[in-house]
């Protein structure tokens, strides 16, 4: 039944998140109805509490054989339910109830006595049904229970950061277990850009799942993973022409830079054994990964000792708003030109570099960089992790710049924030240098080309190629330049800067994370800041209130005393 335009009342019972009891009729037919009514329950994100078969009226003139036909087809129904319920990992009891002949005191004796099975089935999800006390491990925060026993990122276990328990999803919210509803400003680490349990995207995993969620890649392939693959060649800077499916982006950024030291020495470049990146960038946090990340500034100085040693140039110094300055490439000049023979590839993030301070850049610092890497022959590595998928106005951030680099590297939305599923994407000039002389590329991750997320990307791209996430991200853009204007007047506050989907506050000081996070919640927004940046990056589904709701929030958030460290 309907409720309003876009909800019916299977979305007002995942509202509720009960457990559901699910009533059919035991009659010829019905198995695939209250099968499908099961499969709706479970897209929800619902579990069946019981199931009730009712019988159905004995049609009148039946011969003995058929009577006896109709009795077994209608004593296997319940008994097929209650196999596929056990293997779907459910333990719901499926009960029928008979048909009386009247309903008197002994037709509501045989009722009851059918369903008194149901009340200990219904009692596990609704406890005030019988009084039952939950067992104390019930009782206790799930966030103090994650305490004791999880280790959450660039966190603590001696004085970690709060966590706030996350129930379910919707859209582009978050509702936590004691009902509050969060506007998501972070797409979750900026993957979901479609939003939360986009129909879609579930309905393909859905379906992948009940096919085949992984195989080996070593000697087989699916179509999944080659439908992912020509659908990514279709959107990626014209001239790259081979896909390698990773597991995350910190593992495709490995496969990257292992990509371009095997193709130098495919070619005879074997001198060529290190790589050239700007300060201020971040690749993730695997080894060769690290080593490419600011080692200053960056999160893994640490760990510089146990690192390759890379060669760092100055931050592109040119704002993505101001005039390009040619200046800004003086240093790649001059470090190409004293080792310019050492260096296998350069790698950045291309117009913004993200974890590492949310900086935007010149279109024109690429074309510059790409000219110095063909004059002294290294290849140009794209990390399009966190700008790839429309998040800067544009697919992929090389297109502002109009560069096709040797090797680019995509995840984070790759599957709209459904799974972790990455790639690395390189010219047939990269491959074939790779593999001459009978050579192969030395990498293979276990869950490579793992079908289910390559069916769940598949499916996200499809929604990308329909074309409204211009129009989302050209509104997130408005609203987040009008939204965050006022913050510019605040003491406290270096720079304000909006690109895209991407809105940054950069603070004087670094932020006090516990007490800003908190008040974030209690304003009903997720926002997570780090360092001396509070920061945005919305679903694309997000309306305007809401892109509205975010900046506020962050406007008073800076407003208040004991924000900054």
């Amino acid at each position: 039944v309907a409720i309003n335009e876009e909800e019916y009342t299977l979305d007002f019972m995942a509202a509720l998140d009960l457990a559901v009891l699910l009533v059919g009729s035991n009659c010829l037919g019905a198995l695939n109805h209250v099968l499908l009514s099961l499969q709706a329950l479970r897209l929800k994100g619902l579990r069946p509490a019981a199931v009730v078969l009712m019988a159905p009226e004995e049609p009148e003139g039946l011969s003995a054989g058929e009577r006896h036909d109709r009795e077994r087809i209608l004593a296997d129904n319940p008994e097929f339910l209650r196999r596929r319920l056990a293997a779907w990992g459910e333990d719901a009891p499926v009960v029928v109830l008979p048909r009386v002949a009247r309903l008197d005191a002994a037709g509501w004796q045989e009722l009851a006595d059918a369903c008194a099975v149901l009340l200990p089935a219904l009692s596990r999800h609704v406890p005030s049904l019988t009084g039952r006390q939950a067992p104390a491990g019930e009782e206790e925060p799930l966030p103090l229970r994650d305490r004791r026993i999880l280790w959450h990122p660039y966190t603590s276990v001696v004085d970690p950061l709060p966590v706030f328990a996350a129930a379910r999803s919707h859209h582009n919210r978050i509702v936590l277990d004691d009902g509050r509803e969060l506007v998501d400003g972070m797409s979750s680490w900026w993957t979901a850009i479609h939003g939360y349990n986009h129909p879609r995207l579930v309905a393909a995993a859905q379906r992948q799942a009940g096919r085949m969620p992984h195989v080996m890649f070593g000697g087989l392939t699916h179509a999944p993973a080659v439908e992912l693959g020509e659908r990514l060649l279709t959107m990626l800077p014209q001239g790259l022409a081979r896909v390698f499916l990773a597991d995350s982006g910190s593992v495709s950024v490995e496969v990257a830079l292992k990509m371009a030291l095997q193709y130098q020495q495919g070619i005879g470049q074997k001198q060529r054994t290190c790589f050239l990146t700007p300060r201020g960038g971040y690749h993730g946090d695997t080894t060769g990964a690290m080593s490419v990340c600011d080692p200053v500034t960056g999160m893994h100085c640490l760990f510089t000792h146990m690192l390759p040693r890379q060669i760092f140039m100055e931050r592109p110094s040119c704002r993505f708003d101001q005039p390009f300055d040619p200046a800004s490439l003086d240093d790649a000049r001059r470090i190409f030109a004293e080792q310019g023979e050492r260096i296998a590839a350069v790698i950045l993030e291309p117009l913004v570099q993200g974890a590492g301070g949310m900086w935007f850049y010149h279109p024109d610092y690429l074309r510059g960089m790409a000219r110095l890497c063909r004059e002294h022959g290294a290849l140009l590595v794209f990390d399009e992790i966190a700008t790839g998928f429309g998040r800067t106005g544009t697919l992929f951030a090389a297109e502002r710049a109009g560069v096709c680099p040797d090797i680019l590297c995509c995840g984070k939305a790759l599957t709209g924030g459904v799974m972790t599923l990455a790639a690395t994407a390189c010219t047939e000039e990269v491959a074939q240098g790779i593999c001459r002389d009978g050579m192969v590329f030395m990498h293979g991750p276990t869950f490579m080309g793992n079908a289910l997320a390559c069916a769940v990307a598949c499916a996200s791209l499809d929604i990308l190629a329909e074309g409204r996430w211009q129009e989302q991200v050209a509104m997130l853009e408005t609203a987040l330049t009008a939204g965050l204007a006022p913050c510019r007047e605040l003491p406290q506050v270096e720079d304000v800067r909006v690109l895209g989907s991407i809105g940054v506050v950069e603070t004087t000081r670094p932020v006090n994370m516990a007490a800003m996070q908190d008040f974030f919640v209690r304003r009903g927004v997720w926002i997570r800041p780090f360092n001396r940046l509070v920061y945005v990056m919305p679903p694309y589904v997000s309306p305007r209130e809401d892109v509205e709701r975010l900046c506020a929030a962050m406007h008073d958030v800076l407003s208040l005393p004991g924000m900054l460290a």
